[in-house]
């Protein structure tokens, strides 16, 4: 049959009165339901890819696959790039470890307390000169943890005493300390300096892993999250100084103050933050272990256009391994759905269980993706950040 165009305009005038039939009562319902909303909702939904493939890639076979778009992010490690890496190839950097000091209490150099010191101070001042990967800060406290500005004149202070001379110290030769040195940063700092068997040495140099030395099981179980302070300074410098504080009152007074700030017991902050100094002090009023320096971790993720990913947070020491990784990252080509691939350094080795298992890297990660916590904790310091729901208020010390 054929088809006029006053057909058409009947087709086109009947479409309008049943559109307009739907449409006004729909109008109402909306106006009857009305609700504050646009853009800035109290409900902030995370990205959510449709599928997040985590799998164990080897370090070169990771810069091949970022390079081509097949990965979208490395976690745990830098890749081995076999020439410069491509432009949209992004880079992060968090906290890795804290190099530390010691002084062996039975060594023929550190008869008293004044010639462990002037071990201590010959031997950083010979690592001011540096090493690819390591940065110089002879203090426990550095710009990667959450309350550094607190420390900030005390770190200051620290860093610019080890350039100059010593004064009112017993000269120690570089060459007369026998250095036993644990983990390959550290070999490659002490290198040139006389090596220390394990039964005899004067000052061993160690790294400690940031990750390592906060350990613990990473799960959410109702609500539960990992204590907050682990990525504070004056609770890392208490974890890697403490045992090495040699008199039973000093140690003692670091327990008890560490304890009162885990527990909340101060009335102000000024009174915290007081405690947090005194305890750092406390910490580093010896010489048999010193905090020397510190190193970065980075990983590396494609920005690629259109492939790559976007909107990237990460944590200050746990990097893109980290909760706010996985709730912000976002395809660049598929706004709330798609295909996340990411690779991890090593193969998953840990129980996959959310009381005594997900304690590796690739366990974390999975169960920062399956856990879905209320909260996670904040980049860069001991606060929460809030999982969707806003207008939180916090107390203190609960």
């Amino acid at each position: 049959m054929r088809r006029t165009w006053r057909d058409a305009e009947f087709c086109w005038a009947l479409s309008m009165r049943i559109f307009s039939a739907l449409l006004f009562p729909t109008a109402f319902l909306m106006m009857a339901t009305a609700a504050e909303g646009g853009h800035e909702l109290p409900v902030y939904p995370s990205y959510y890819p449709q599928e997040i493939r985590v799998e164990p890639v080897e370090p070169g076979n990771a810069a091949r696959l970022l390079a081509t778009g097949k990965l979208h992010a490395y976690v745990g490690r830098a890749p081995a790039f076999a020439g410069d890496r491509p432009e949209y190839v992004h880079d992060i950097e968090s906290l890795h470890s804290l190099v530390v000091l010691s002084v062996n209490p039975a060594s023929r150099l550190a008869r008293d307390e004044d010639s462990a010191c002037a071990i201590v101070e010959t031997m950083t001042r010979s690592l001011t000169a540096g090493t690819e990967g390591f940065v110089f800060h002879p203090y426990p406290v550095g710009p990667l943890h959450g309350d550094f500005l607190h420390h900030a004149d005390l770190a200051d202070a620290a860093k610019r005493r080890y350039p100059e001379a010593s004064t009112g110290r017993q000269g120690v030769s570089i060459s007369d300390v026998r250095v036993r040195a644990r983990g390959e940063l550290a070999k490659r700092l002490v290198a040139s300096r006389r090596q220390g068997t394990a039964a005899q040495w004067d000052a061993a140099l160690d790294e400690f892993v940031v990750a390592d030395l906060v350990a613990a099981p990473v799960f959410n179980l109702n609500g539960w999250q990992p204590a907050p302070w682990k990525k504070m300074g004056w609770y890392q410098a208490y974890r890697a100084l403490a045992d090495g504080l040699a008199d039973v009152p000093s140690r003692r007074r670091a327990d008890e103050v560490a304890a009162r700030l885990q527990k909340g017991d101060y009335r102000t902050t000024v009174e915290k933050l007081n405690l947090e100094r005194d305890l750092v002090s406390l910490l580093t009023s010896g010489c048999r272990k010193a905090v020397v320096g510190y190193t970065v971790k980075k990983e590396y993720f494609s920005a690629e256009f259109t492939s790559g990913i976007e909107n990237i947070a990460f944590d200050s020491h746990a990097g893109l391994n980290s909760a706010v990784f996985i709730r912000s990252v976002k395809l660049k080509d598929l706004p709330w759905n798609g295909w996340l691939r990411l690779g991890v350094a090593t193969k998953p080795a840990a129980a996959w269980n959310p009381v005594a298992g997900f304690t590796d890297g690739a366990g974390r990660l999975i169960w920062f993706m399956a856990g879905d916590p209320a909260f996670f904790p904040e980049p860069y310091n001991q606060s929460w950040s809030v999982n969707r729901i806003g207008g939180v208020q916090f107390t203190p010390g609960e």
